[in-house]
Protein backbone atom coordinates (compact mmCIF):
# COMPACT_ATOMS: atom_id res chain seq x y z
CA UNK A 1 0.00 0.00 0.00
CA UNK A 2 2.38 2.86 -1.16
CA UNK A 3 -0.06 5.19 -1.24
CA UNK A 4 -0.11 5.49 2.86
CA UNK A 5 1.27 7.93 4.95
CA UNK A 6 3.61 6.38 7.22
CA UNK A 7 5.53 9.92 8.47
CA UNK A 8 3.78 12.92 9.29
CA UNK A 9 5.44 15.98 11.46
CA UNK A 10 2.03 16.64 13.57
CA UNK A 11 0.80 12.83 13.49
CA UNK A 12 2.48 10.10 15.07
CA UNK A 13 4.28 7.80 12.98
CA UNK A 14 2.17 5.24 11.07
CA UNK A 15 2.36 1.56 12.78
CA UNK A 16 1.69 -1.65 10.74
CA UNK A 17 -0.82 -3.68 11.59
CA UNK A 18 -3.42 -6.24 10.60
CA UNK A 19 -4.54 -6.68 7.05
CA UNK A 20 -7.91 -7.45 6.87
CA UNK A 21 -10.14 -7.65 3.41
CA UNK A 22 -13.47 -5.90 2.49
CA UNK A 23 -15.55 -5.56 -0.20
CA UNK A 24 -16.42 -2.32 -2.31
CA UNK A 25 -18.93 -2.45 -5.51
CA UNK A 26 -17.94 -6.05 -5.67
CA UNK A 27 -14.26 -5.55 -5.80
CA UNK A 28 -12.33 -6.98 -2.61
CA UNK A 29 -9.55 -4.85 -1.13
CA UNK A 30 -7.29 -4.52 1.59
CA UNK A 31 -7.21 -2.20 4.37
CA UNK A 32 -5.34 -2.40 7.56
CA UNK A 33 -7.45 -2.72 11.24
CA UNK A 34 -7.62 0.28 12.61
CA UNK A 35 -8.47 2.28 9.40
CA UNK A 36 -11.51 3.94 8.61
CA UNK A 37 -13.49 3.17 5.41
CA UNK A 38 -12.77 6.57 4.40
CA UNK A 39 -8.80 6.20 4.71
CA UNK A 40 -9.11 2.32 3.46
CA UNK A 41 -10.89 3.22 0.40
CA UNK A 42 -8.27 6.31 -0.24
CA UNK A 43 -4.89 3.86 0.31
CA UNK A 44 -6.81 1.39 -2.33
CA UNK A 45 -7.04 4.92 -4.54
CA UNK A 46 -10.86 5.13 -4.54
CA UNK A 47 -11.78 8.85 -4.54
CA UNK A 48 -15.62 8.77 -5.36
CA UNK A 49 -17.40 7.72 -2.28
CA UNK A 50 -21.25 8.18 -3.37
CA UNK A 51 -23.01 9.72 -6.24
CA UNK A 52 -25.44 12.55 -5.74
CA UNK A 53 -28.66 11.86 -5.46
CA UNK A 54 -30.74 14.18 -8.14
CA UNK A 55 -27.78 15.06 -10.19
CA UNK A 56 -25.54 11.92 -10.24
CA UNK A 57 -22.35 13.87 -9.65
CA UNK A 58 -19.50 12.29 -7.97
CA UNK A 59 -18.67 13.30 -4.37
CA UNK A 60 -15.75 12.07 -2.13
CA UNK A 61 -14.25 13.02 1.37
CA UNK A 62 -14.84 16.95 2.24
CA UNK A 63 -14.54 17.64 5.52
CA UNK A 64 -13.07 13.90 7.11
CA UNK A 65 -14.33 14.68 10.15
CA UNK A 66 -17.85 13.19 10.36
CA UNK A 67 -19.83 16.50 9.92
CA UNK A 68 -20.95 17.45 6.47
CA UNK A 69 -21.82 13.91 5.58
CA UNK A 70 -20.64 14.06 2.20
CA UNK A 71 -18.84 10.86 2.48
CA UNK A 72 -21.97 8.64 3.05
CA UNK A 73 -22.10 4.92 1.68
CA UNK A 74 -24.07 1.59 2.35
CA UNK A 75 -22.43 -0.25 5.10
CA UNK A 76 -23.65 -4.46 5.06
CA UNK A 77 -27.21 -3.40 3.62
CA UNK A 78 -27.37 0.06 6.17
CA UNK A 79 -28.08 2.88 4.30
CA UNK A 80 -26.20 6.66 4.85
CA UNK A 81 -22.72 5.45 7.09
CA UNK A 82 -19.98 8.35 7.33
CA UNK A 83 -17.04 6.66 5.65
CA UNK A 84 -14.68 9.22 7.25
CA UNK A 85 -15.53 7.85 11.02
CA UNK A 86 -16.22 4.72 10.57
CA UNK A 87 -13.96 1.78 11.15
CA UNK A 88 -13.49 -0.76 8.79
CA UNK A 89 -13.79 -4.36 9.42
CA UNK A 90 -13.14 -7.53 8.31
CA UNK A 91 -15.41 -8.60 5.75
CA UNK A 92 -17.38 -5.72 5.31
CA UNK A 93 -19.61 -4.72 2.48
CA UNK A 94 -19.84 -1.46 1.43
CA UNK A 95 -21.33 0.06 -1.46
CA UNK A 96 -21.16 3.47 -3.17
CA UNK A 97 -24.65 5.39 -2.94
CA UNK A 98 -26.31 5.89 -6.18
CA UNK A 99 -28.73 8.44 -8.31
CA UNK A 100 -31.88 7.84 -6.05
CA UNK A 101 -35.52 8.38 -7.82
CA UNK A 102 -36.54 11.66 -6.91
CA UNK A 103 -40.25 12.45 -7.68
CA UNK A 104 -39.55 16.31 -6.90
CA UNK A 105 -37.38 16.71 -10.22
CA UNK A 106 -40.04 14.66 -11.79
CA UNK A 107 -42.93 16.84 -10.88
CA UNK A 108 -40.32 19.73 -12.07
CA UNK A 109 -39.84 18.91 -15.31
CA UNK A 110 -43.60 18.51 -15.99
CA UNK A 111 -44.32 22.07 -14.44
CA UNK A 112 -41.97 24.13 -15.28
CA UNK A 113 -42.42 24.00 -18.95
Amino acid sequence: MSQRIKYHPLLEDYKDGKNITFIFNSEEYIGIEGDTIASALLVNGIRTLRYHEETGTPHGLYCNIGQCFECRVNVNHQQGVRACITPIEDGMVIKSQDVLPTPVKDWREKHDK
